[in-house]
């Protein structure tokens, strides 16, 4: 099997239809075997080191927490994931802990936002993306409490979010109002709650 054949076999045996630089060099193969799959069209370069088939379905949730391993969706594009609001955002959010500096970020269609780091794990869930992958998202809670915390989020994506979360079955008050005080956001909290239950 030569060394074209090897990286196809790799790719074949990934079930995410990806593979990176330094699993090739791994297996002895030079990376540059890689530069010439993409110049035949065979895969393309997804990010630094990281590389999909060409025939893989694109999942770009997926892919882009793939590339950016402490990135955490959140805020507009959370509530869409979980169901809480019909409006896809235009542009993902996604959440650092303060001092991850990827210089490629400011390449990507992202809305980048940064926490201290003892609040960056605080309500982390894992999903599926719409296309079956697992992704890492903020909880409903944790959500919410962003979200009423920033600036720039739509009044009525908040308003819907906080009516559904108030017929939820699966609504953790005491979650919610524990987290409204650890992100500052209590008074609010408290107000969409008195006016809603």
């Amino acid at each position: 099997m030569n060394d074209s054949e090897q990286i196809k076999e790799f790719l074949n045996a990934s079930t995410d239809g990806m593979i990176s630089s330094s699993q090739v060099s791994s297996a002895g193969i030079h990376r540059s075997m890689l530069q010439k799959l993409v110049e035949k069209g065979e895969i393309y370069r997804f990010g630094r080191g990281l590389y999909v088939k060409n025939n893989a379905w694109e999942d770009d949730f997926f892919l882009l927490q793939h590339k950016y391993k402490r990135g955490i969706y959140s805020h507009e594009i959370a509530l869409y994931l979980l169901g809480y609001s019909d409006r896809a955002p235009a542009k993902y959010t996604m959440t650092f802990p303060k001092g991850y500096n990827a210089i490629s970020l400011k390449h990507e269609n992202l809305i980048v936002k940064r926490v201290v780091p003892q609040n960056y794990p605080i309500g982390i869930i894992e999903i599926k993306s719409p296309s079956g992958n697992p992704i890492r998202i903020y909880n409903l809670e944790r959500t919410l409490c962003d979200i009423l915390r920033g600036s720039g989020s739509d009044i009525q994506i908040i308003v819907d979010a906080m009516k559904r979360y108030a017929v939820s079955k699966e609504k953790d008050i005491h979650k919610l109002l524990q987290y409204a005080e650890q992100f500052r956001v209590k008074p609010k909290v408290l107000h969409y709650m008195e006016v809603l239950l």
